[in-house]
């Protein structure tokens, strides 16, 4: 692994920077999350023409062929501007999941929309148990003539009424499968839910006979097993990434207030109490970003600690934003929390975060499952 970036990433990194400063300022986010979706269709739209919406898949289907590295310099921007929309959605949980377990057909028709930023796209895995293990999904998938019939509930399933399908996973008999499911369908009903960062919308998804056609039946057993691992590991990879560029942004933030704010005739960051704040914060975020790039170096490379180190990646990035939130509005004097102050915009996205993919605790336990199955492999 080579530590630190390359030329050519550095150059993404500044690109993206200079992109979402432009075209995603506070302002702009604070427009879209009052909106019934926090989508902007020109937003978007230029997204897609830097090539964005295809940074990982191959050329083939309209992507630009990059790493997860160069991904997670991509997302570490993305959070840092606190991004608004379904990129998260679309790209690294629909889109890596029918890159995993596609046919070559199947990718020409979907894959290859989502990288030139046609589509959008979501994964419906959640159900009431809100847990985040594929074994977990309940909803029924039953043969019929044309295909197939599903019936159940899906909650909590993100940027669902921007997707033009869903990446739905059912159970099949006793197995796990994955479908492409139009969110057009007969029988399917979107409904919003509340949620504590509104720039991230969350929906419950209801299937009552929702018709899925033979040919947008997309894998069973341990192939979809496969895909949804994969999608899932690139997605907490990424989301560790926007958490690192949130981290690093209210980081700013508090800094700047620090050095501008004055009590007893001098800058409030010359006091030893404030100075340790912002050292806890700065701390917290470089230990972050080290956790998710090699993660996503890992990944990339599928190397045997890959998964070990995507759960440590976020469970160190889930308490970790949560406390730089902390210390941010603790600086400022509980200020950040006010509606008119942006820091507080980012703690919502920080606890939101926290929970998505599994919080700290799931994937502590997690790394103690893997360590402890490799321990009884070598009795």
């Amino acid at each position: 692994m080579q530590f630190g970036l390359t030329e050519t990433q550095q150059v993404l990194k500044n690109s993206a920077r200079e992109f979402f400063s432009a075209e995603c300022p506070i302002a702009e986010v604070r427009r879209m999350m009052e909106t019934p979706t926090a989508y902007d269709a020109a937003l978007w739209q230029k997204m897609a023409h830097q090539g964005w919406t295809g940074v990982i898949f191959d050329e083939e289907y309209g992507g630009l062929g990059l790493g997860l590295v160069e991904m997670a310099v991509a997302l570490e921007e993305m959070g840092r501007a606190l991004l608004p929309g379904p990129y998260l959605s679309t790209v690294l949980l629909a889109g890596v999941a029918i890159d995993a377990a596609g046919t070559a057909a199947q990718k020409c028709k979907y894959l290859s929309r989502i990288s030139m930023g046609e589509a959008h796209a979501t994964l419906a895995l959640l159900e009431a148990s809100a847990c985040w293990d594929p074994d977990a999904v309940q909803l029924n998938a039953h043969p019929t003539p044309a295909g197939f019939a599903l019936n159940g509930r899906k909650m909590f399933v993100p940027d669902a009424a921007t997707a033009d399908f869903l990446v739905c996973a059912a159970r099949r008999g006793p197995d796990l499968g994955l479908f492409i499911v139009p969110t057009g369908a007969r029988g399917l009903a979107v409904s919003a839910l509340p949620a504590i960062d509104e720039t991230r919308k969350l929906y419950q998804v209801a299937f009552a006979d929702v018709p899925v056609a033979e040919e947008d039946f997309l894998a069973i057993g341990d192939s979809a097993r496969a895909a949804l691992d994969r999608a899932l590991a690139v997605a907490t990879v990424a989301l560790a990434a926007e958490m690192v560029g949130g981290m690093q942004r209210i980081m700013e933030i508090a800094v700047e207030y620090a050095k501008a704010r004055k009590q007893f005739g001098k800058p409030i960051g010359q006091f030893q109490a404030v100075q340790h704040l912002c050292a806890d914060m700065l701390l917290l975020t470089e230990s972050s970003r080290s956790a998710a790039y090699y993660a996503a170096w890992a990944l990339q490379e599928r190397a045997p600690e890959a998964e070990v180190a995507v759960s440590i990646a976020k469970a160190y990035a889930s308490d970790a934003y949560r406390e730089v939130g902390n210390r941010a509005i603790q600086v400022q004097g509980g200020m950040g929390f006010t509606w008119e102050n942006n820091v507080h915009l980012y703690y919502k996205r920080a606890k939101a975060s926290e929970l998505m993919f599994g919080d700290a605790s799931y994937h502590r336990e997690r790394i103690a499952r893997t360590v402890i199955d490799k321990a009884i492999d070598k009795l």
